[in-house]
Parts: structure tokens; sequence; C-alpha cells
């Protein structure tokens, strides 16, 4: 039987097993890669877009007054005006945004949600999108998450099994500290056994009742960086 030998001394069973091995260590090694990098990605919007989004108000400011003072967001629900069921509500989030952030902030587009809760979309430039319409705000790191999980269907808009992965809850907080968005939190002096354990909102493998909202808490706390023991997979 011959043997196929290659310039360089190997043999052919030599090279294929070669390759296997590199393609076993490859299996092994891409899919941290890929977590690690997705990791990195969440990190640097996310401590991004808490410095651009108050820096914008800041700036708001001194033309509005105080943020305390400005228009409150607020929601009118509308039920069942066409007699089909169905209602809505009735937001003056688009008006809010354009009187008070749009000026001072650099994005790639702002839209209106088609579902009946009249949210705002706010397409940043590193790809990342803002989703609100009152007090809590949803941000996406990356903005085709939100049109993965179906961001059309009003019921979706809000799906807690991505939350604390694919979206993290902010929230305005007008009357606190010096007003402005911060991690969500009910109150001030949240304890990290709640971060990780709330019934309703902890940062946990299993999705709360609500949703993981304490999951932009828990990552604000340890520098914009996601924890070593971070319950949930990226």
């Amino acid at each position: 039987m011959k043997r196929y030998i290659f310039q360089n001394g190997f043999t052919l069973a030599e090279v294929l097993i070669t390759l296997g091995v590199i393609g076993i260590v490859a299996a092994l090694t891409i899919p941290n890669v890929t977590s690690n990098y997705r990791k990195k990605v969440v990190e640097t919007r996310m401590a991004k877009f808490y410095t651009v989004i108050n820096q914008a108000i800041r700036r708001s400011e001194a033309d509005n007054g105080p943020v305390k003072y400005w228009d409150v967001l607020k929601a009118e629900e509308i039920e069942d005006e066409n007699g089909d069921g169905s209602g809505y509500y009735r937001t003056n989030t688009i008006d809010w945004y354009n009187k008070y952030l749009k000026p001072y902030l650099i994005v790639q587009k702002v839209e209106e949600t088609a579902t009946y809760e009249g949210k705002v979309k706010v397409f940043f430039q590193d790809g990342s999108m803002l989703l609100f319409s009152s007090t809590s705000w949803l941000y996406y790191p990356e903005a085709k998450s939100y049109l993965e999980a179906g961001g059309d269907d009003t019921l979706k808009d809000r799906n807690r099994e991505i939350s604390g992965i694919k979206y993290f809850t902010f929230m305005f907080y007008p009357e606190l500290g010096n007003g402005g968005v911060y991690p969500y939190h009910q109150n001030q002096n949240v304890d990290d056994d709640d971060v990780r354990n709330n019934s309703a909102l902890g940062c946990k493998a299993k999705v709360p009742t609500n949703e993981r909202a304490y999951c932009t808490l828990m990552i604000a706390r340890n520098g914009w960086k996601i924890p070593d023991d971070y319950p949930l997979r990226f």
C-alpha cells in the first residue's frame, strides 16, 4: 500500500488527525469566545448608554430647567374605543422625547411602535436601542434582539424570558438624586440578596413573576461589568 507523504514529511493520516484535534479544540473554545464577546458588547454599550442618556438630560436641563419640573411622562388607557374589544394607550412619549431629548442626542432614527402602548424606539449609532413610554425604560444592547423577540407584537414588547440577557431595565427617576436615568430598583437600599432573589424582579436563572429587572442593578454595582457568578448565560 502506498503511503501519501506531504512535502513537509507528514503523512495523510497525521494531517487528518491534526485537523480533527483542531476541530475538537475549536468546538470547545469558540462558544466561550463568542459568549465573552457578547458580554463585552453588553458591558460596553450599557455603560455608554447610561453616560450618554444622563449627559443629554443634564444638557437639556440647561434649556428646560431642572428635570424634576419637566412634563410628566404619562399614558392614558383608552378601552374598546372601536367596539372590537381592543384598547390602547394614548401617550405623550414622542412629544416628550422631541422636547427634552432629541436636541441633545445623536441617533440613527426614532420610531413609535406599532403596538397599542404607544412606545418610542430610539436607535443609537452603535446598534443598540431604547424602548420607553413612561418611567420604565428598556435598553437593548443589540436592537435586532427586539425584533427577534417579536417586538411588533404588543404582548412581547417586554419578553421576560430574555430580560437580563438581551434587554436591561432602567428607570427614569426625576426626583431621585440629581434626577435622571438609573438602573431599575424599587428602593434605594435594595440589598444584594434581594437583587438576586427578589420574587418579582430578581436576577436569577428562573425568570421571576415580572422580569429580571434587577440584573441591570447587579451589573451597575459591579462597575458595569458582568459578574463572574452572573446567573444567566450569553
